[in-house]
């Protein structure tokens, strides 16, 4: 594999910010340099992201993130992932003559998350007031940055649709009428507004620096931002992806009730290398499960361009995403037998089921006593929900398909060793209709939900749903990495091939980012309308057209995408000795790694 790289990997000493878009990766970065700590960077960072990826994630979406603490040397997940409504039921759904909870709209909207996860996190971890945070993302919103072309793209796209059926978003996207031209100068003053109205309630309330972001969450929650989505949604029944009219479940109370909260995180043994990931209300376990498959893999003597490997990997991949949808859900409401999947016999007895060809079946393990989920899934699998030929509302691959909506990814480590892996996604502009006045839509997360009872991930109440968001940190005798990417059901695919490579083969940062990629569509994807696809995965044309042949001898159905169009990788890195390093991966020329 050759050493050329697209771009630089960022070294220095003082501080790097990677994230998915150069403009907020630089406004992490002078965050830093003003003399904030990590968590001020990636708080920034990411409001500065809500705004110049609005297609991507926006305040009222959802964000899980891994903290480490220099100073504690904790390691820990936030999670700001909102819980459905406490009226959302299987009944609420079936009643309405619905199989799959839609993809956008209201009626799939649970608890906004992630404005509120950030500034828990401001609060807790940060050293900087919120006006100096958000005034970034202010500026931005008021005075104009320059739109992505898929941002704009994806605005014409949907146009017509949102004069007819969301007029509150065409206001916002289109405000004279057209859909503004890629890399115009785009403004979002309501959004401003919003930010800087939040910003002034934490700037006037009394109390020290904690309780001024805390007013702001307050208001958040309970004050005029919450007022505003509950005047329009008490009226509001609008078109959605099953083309009927809908309304929203999601109530006042829901929303003042709940809070981001913190947690242990969930790790695996590989290799020397500790792996944390989130919990199972995630799809964080199931990179530990392929993990704890392909310890039983010389996949070091294996080339990792090479037939053998993509074809060992794509196997655990199926493998563990079989658990995933059989076995995963929240935690707080279900029993989830993390233990037993995660434990090296389980995984070496998972092993055995790779041989030399694809395997076009569901496979989930039989856990003694879950027994009932296994056969749960594979009935699934199998189900027609009578929505064929509808597309995905998140992506495996975003930028194939302008109207759907992604994801985003921030990565930041501080001078000091403060460190931050965050993956914000949800209530992109593409999910539901803007909330008059205050220049963003909600989310549409309750599209991960079964409407079946019994599953760990069946519509209940007040239920984190079982997201695809999946921050990464690993850590080996004192260096320690934080990575991640965009990409629904992709995430911890691309994350594993990276991170496999990086400790098998010695890849730096920078160079596994420019290694070609590939993924699986075997399983059950999250996403409505919960398409199956077995033997199916993807490879960039960059791998030789010999593996590409020795792939499909092997039984696999391989699409080539176009190149440079698998992945979204961003990683840091602090070693032993105090260097950090940092990338942003070349894909969709969008993100970018800062650092000195």
């Amino acid at each position: 594999m050759s050493d050329f790289t697209t771009r630089p990997e960022i070294r220095g000493t003082f501080g790097v910010v990677t994230s998915t878009h150069w403009l907020a990766s630089s406004v992490g970065f002078g965050v830093l340099e003003k003399g904030g700590n990590a968590f001020d960077a990636a708080v920034a960072t990411a409001f500065a992201l809500q705004i110049v990826e609005p297609h991507l994630n926006g305040p009222a979406g959802d964000m899980p993130a891994i903290l480490h603490t220099a100073e504690t040397g904790e390691t820990k997940v936030l999670c700001a992932q909102g819980v459905s409504p406490a009226a959302a039921t299987v009944k609420a759904y079936t009643d309405q003559g619905l199989s799959l909870v839609p993809g956008s709209g209201l009626l799939a909207t649970v608890v906004p998350g992630a404005f509120d996860g950030w500034l828990m996190m401001l609060r807790d971890h940060g050293t900087m007031s919120l006006r100096e945070v958000l005034q970034p993302a202010i500026d931005y919103a008021r005075d104009g940055h320059p739109i992505l072309p898929r941002v704009a793209n994806t605005i014409a796209d949907l146009q017509e649709f949102f004069e007819t059926e969301w007029p509150t978003s065409a206001a916002v996207w289109s405000p004279d009428g057209q859909a503004p031209a890629p890399h115009a100068l785009f403004r979002n003053p309501d959004l401003a507004r919003t930010y800087d109205r939040l910003a002034e309630v934490a700037d006037t309330a009394g109390g020290d620096r904690r309780a001024q972001i805390d007013a702001a969450r307050a208001e958040w929650r309970e004050g005029f931002v919450a007022q505003a989505i509950f005047d329009y949604l008490k009226d509001a029944s609008v078109m959605d992806v099953s083309e009927k009219k809908h309304s929203a479940l999601l109530a006042p109370s829901d929303m003042a009730d709940w809070r981001a909260t913190y947690e242990e995180t969930l790790t695996l043994d590989y290799h020397g290398w500790t792996v944390h990931k989130t919990h199972a209300w995630s799809q964080g376990p199931v990179m530990l499960q392929a993990l704890s498959i392909l310890k039983n893999f010389d996949l070091g003597a294996m080339d990792p361009d090479g037939a053998e490997f993509v074809h060992t990997v794509i196997e655990a991949m199926k493998l563990a995403y079989a658990d995933r949808e059989a076995y995963y859900g929240d935690p707080d409401y279900s029993e989830i037998p993390m233990e037993h999947l995660l434990s090296d016999a389980y995984g070496a007895e998972r092993a055995k089921l790779i041989d030399t060809t694809a395997s076009m079946d569901q496979r989930p393990g039989r856990v003694p006593g879950f027994e009932h989920l296994a056969d749960a899934y594979l009935a699934r699998s199998v189900q027609d929900f009578g929505v064929e030929g509808v597309a995905a509302q998140e992506p495996t691959m975003a930028h194939l398909t302008e109207k759907r909506g992604d994801t985003v990814h921030l990565d930041v480590i501080d001078r000091w060793g403060n460190m931050v892996a965050a993956t914000p996604s949800g209530g992109w502009l593409q999910s539901s209709p803007v909330i008059p006045g205050l220049g963003f839509p909600l989310n549409s997360r309750a599209q991960m939900f079964w409407l079946t009872d019994g599953l760990p991930t069946s519509m209940a109440p007040k239920r984190r749903p079982r997201t695809t968001l999946t921050p990464s940190f690993a850590e080996k005798d004192g260096a320690r990495l934080v990575f991640g990417t965009p990409g629904g059901d992709q995430q911890d695919q691309w994350n594993l091939i990276w991170f496999l490579r990086f400790v098998h083969h010695g890849l730096g940062l920078q160079q596994g980012m420019d290694a070609p990629l590939f993924h699986t569509m075997h399983f059950q994807g999250s996403f409505f309308p919960r398409e199956v696809k077995p033997g199916e995965m993807m490879m960039e044309p960059a791998f030789d057209a010999q593996v590409i042949d020795s792939l499909r001898a092997r039984g696999h159905i391989v699409t080539v995408s176009e190149p440079w169009a698998v992945g979204r990788l961003t990683a840091a890195m602090r070693e032993a000795d105090g260097m950090l390093r940092a990338a942003a991966t070349p894909r969709l020329m969008q993100a970018y790694a800062v650092g000195r």
